[in-house]
């Protein structure tokens, strides 16, 4: 047992019960498919911590609140509601409800099956007079049938003939917790459905919602086989909240109640309600056609043919195993079925961050979907680009041109009350930029390129040409912005954006060469293109001559530095214990910012100027925020401290699972879950994908003795398996290609195994950490 969970390479499975671990199983059990999240709490519904079922795109909007507010600044907040609750099944044993605060759980196992893609429950339950039932549930969100979860429950007396009773519910407006004044945690909405229709007949139930302010609509309906010996008696109904149906039965001993409850959900800022009743009851009815067993068999299918593109395999520390494919089937089940969508910080697992999109989309989540699932990677830059007009308002209302895309959003509008971020970091829209460069050059997708990616790549361009200025010395500067270090705010010449921008410029460039008639439609001038190319050549990167690093911005090393000896752990993150003032002047890094400029153009920086850097900065980050371990990890193995990548890979993957940050109740940690893949594949697999080609430099920490992952390439799959002297690179399918190994030129043919061996590296001792911020040293766990 680890933190609760048995050890599992396929599998997460709690053996019991633990009332108190409710808010870190609700979201760890979560099931969805990139549509529907529904959070792990129980059937009966109660006890809970927050119940959740979330529709990716469906919030409520909200006035944000000023002390001061200033030109420019976003209206209205957007927070995802959490919609109908259609897993509700209780059960009276003899009148006495099954509620596991009472009585007593003789057994209690809980499994997340990352092979069949379901939830399964197993519970033996005595009631307080002795009456004893099993109930075991299996529950799934279709990746097959978008619109579709579905439960199936099952009863069976231990003690004699029993009357059961079951209540299946449709409920809406479920009572959540009050706010916090933790940023990353949900806005309060109090009842923010309005029912608008209400439907009840045999076994299906429809109820209508609509929001008062976003103006958006959702409909839910459920509808059931039930299979027992005989003597049911059954009732429903329906109101404006609540429908439920509810099924009396006498079971005798040896015998079960089954039940199968089907759920669908529809949701449209335009329909009707009629049109989206219909549209459920569409569902609804292709989900009972499948039946139970074609469900379980499509969900099963689908998830064979993900694994056989990505699966991460490790040997010798087998909870970091569990943990990469608990990453790996969280990170499929936040964007697997989004499409036209965004994928949201906490996937649909939970409220935290208001269920908002971030740029911890494109930078840590798509590189993982674009090597193991393109089509779900393409999907969510398509959203992008359906906000493109969004984007283009916000740039004009910043006196800008082209595209600014949002530090946060659900629609597609920045609804940041935090005027540093919400205006300033402007690096998102490089991020989006170079998530469609990296799908593009792995999938040769033209059609993607034509029709979306180009017109993206021109327009965030525009925004670099607008935004930046040539100085007196010559050089293009980009002054007055936030970068990914959320502890330095508005400053000058940050080093990361000012990279991906250059990129991005140069990126714009190569895209109306390849495309000339959609440059031409977008009005992309002879003068234009020559402003790009010169910002980019011209493009100041800050560079300390005395110190030797690169300061993270202009004059970030001429600051003081943080009183890291002198600050209690309690106070961490520091965020919530001190003014933002104090920590912008001073040297102290909430997250990877310089450091994740030299993963994501390392092309820039020589090897030196890369173990200095991660030698200066590494004493400096406090990782207050998940996004930064999995890159500092990517970072280490490079430059050769594989025991401390090997710590922080156990950090990125066990955020959630141990819940290292205290908020897992929220959701879990998207973004930091793909990390996980990051450091398997880009730190100890050594990928890069610069200049729109495949390079490894592979080497693996002591602790390991083998690391195997898959992925695909431009319709070709191939794997790669590494150990301690030597990795081999093999074509499973598709044509063939050439990859380089420790700038070596690797071909690949189908079917033949290329092994070279790992050439020696020196041995370098790791800096230290922020006084008490070291990371825990991994002991494997066999």
């Amino acid at each position: 047992m680890s933190h609760g969970f048995q050890v599992d390479p396929w599998e997460l499975r709690w053996n019991s019960l633990d009332l108190g671990a409710l808010e870190r199983t609700e979201s760890v059990f979560a099931l969805s498919n990139g549509h529907i999240g529904i959070r792990g709490s129980l059937e009966e519904g109660e006890p809970r911590v927050l119940p959740g079922t979330y529709l990716n795109g469906f919030y409520e909007q909200h006035a944000l609140p000023y002390a001061e507010a200033g030109y420019g600044y976003p209206e209205d907040g957007q927070t995802v509601v959490n919609v109908t609750d259609g897993k509700i099944i209780r059960l009276l044993v003899q009148d006495e409800p099954l509620d596991m605060r009472y009585g007593r759980a003789v057994e209690h196992h809980r499994v997340l099956d990352f092979r069949s893609g379901t939830l399964r429950r197993d519970t033996v339950w005595e009631s307080p007079t002795g009456r004893r039932v099993r109930v075991r549930t299996e529950r799934l969100v279709s990746f097959t049938q978008r619109a579709v979860a579905a439960i199936h429950y099952e009863v069976e007396p231990l003690d004699g003939d029993l009357q059961l009773v079951v209540q299946s519910d449709l409920l809406a407006n479920e009572p959540i917790e009050t706010a916090s004044k933790d940023p990353r945690v949900a806005a309060t909405l109090n009842s923010p459905l309005v029912a608008e229709d209400a439907f009840a007949q045999d076994r299906h139930a429809v109820l209508v919602h609509q929001t008062p302010k976003s103006g958006l609509r959702v409909a839910a309906g459920m509808n059931h086989e039930l299979d027992t010996d005989d003597g049911l008696r059954c009732d429903i109904h329906a109101e404006a909240d609540l429908a439920r149906l509810t099924a009396a039965v006498d079971v005798p001993s040896g015998s079960r109640l089954r039940v199968t409850k089907y759920v669908a959900y529809g949701w449209s800022a335009r329909r009707s309600a009629p049109a989206l009743r219909a549209q459920v009851d569409a569902a609804l009815s292709g989900a009972m056609q499948t039946g139970w067993a074609g469900l379980l068999a499509e969900q099963r299918a689908y998830l064979d043919d993900f694994w056989a593109s990505s699966d991460v395999e490790i040997d010798g520390d087998a909870e970091l195993q569990q943990a990469v494919r608990f990453a790996l089937f969280h990170v499929l089940q936040a964007g697997a079925r989004g499409e036209l969508r965004a994928i949201p910080a906490k996937g649909l697992t939970g409220p935290g961050y208001d269920g908002h999109t971030f740029w911890d989309s494109e930078t840590f989540v798509l590189p993982v979907l674009t090597y193991t699932v393109p089509e779900a990677a393409r999907d969510a830059l398509r959203w992008r680009h359906s906000t493109l007009d969004k984007a283009r308002e916000r740039a004009d209302a910043l006196g800008l041109r082209g595209a600014t895309f949002p530090w946060r959003t659900i629609n597609g509008a920045e609804c940041s009350a935090y005027w540093p971020a919400g205006t300033a970091a402007f690096h998102v829209s490089a991020d989006v930029a170079d998530a469609v460069v990296r799908y593009l050059a792995a999938t040769d997708d033209v059609e993607f390129e034509r029709d979306h990616g180009a017109e993206i790549l021109v327009e965030t361009a525009r925004l670099w040409c607008s935004l930046g200025h040539h100085d007196l010395h010559g050089g293009f500067r980009i002054d007055g912005v936030t970068g990914p270090d959320e502890y330095s705010a508005v400053v000058d010449n940050n080093v990361y954006t000012n990279l991906m921008a250059q990129r991005n410029l140069r990126e714009a460039l190569a895209v109306c060469e390849r495309q000339p008639a959609v440059a031409e439609r977008l009005g992309v001038t002879d003068d234009e293109s020559k402003a790009w190319r010169t910002a980019a050549e011209k493009m100041v990167v800050p560079y300390d001559e005395m110190l030797g690093v690169h300061p993270q911005s202009e004059r970030f090393t001429e600051h003081a530095r943080w009183d890291f000896e002198n600050t209690p752990e309690e106070h961490y993150p520091l965020l919530l214990h001190y003014p933002y003032f104090d920590l912008y002047r001073k040297q102290v890094v909430k997250q990877a910012d310089l450091v994740m400029a030299m993963y994501t153009r390392g092309d820039h920086f020589t090897p030196e100027q890369k173990i200095r850097n991660v030698d200066y900065y590494e004493p400096l980050t406090v990782r207050d925020s998940s996004l930064s371990a999995c890159v500092q990890a990517v970072m280490a193995a490079e430059v050769g401290y594989l025991d401390l990548a090997y710590d922080y890979f156990a950090e990125a993957a066990l955020t959630d699972l141990h819940d290292l940050h205290a908020n897992v109740r929220n959701g879990l940690h998207i973004a930091s879950l793909a990390g996980a893949w990051t450091v398997a594949v880009a730190g100890f697999g050594g990928m890069r994908d610069h200049e729109r080609s495949l390079a490894f430099a592979p080497r693996l920490p002591d602790q390991l003795t083998r690391l195997a992952f898959r992925l695909t390439y431009r319709e070709s799959r191939f794997a790669v398996e590494i150990d301690r002297d030597s990795a081999s690179y093999t074509l499973l399918e598709g044509p063939s290609l050439t990859v380089r190994h420790h700038g070596e030129g690797v071909p690949l043919a189908l079917g033949a195994v290329e092994r070279r061996p790992i050439p020696a590296l020196p041995a370098r001792k790791a800096p230290s950490q922020p006084h008490g911020r070291a990371p825990h040293r991994r002991t494997p766990k066999m």
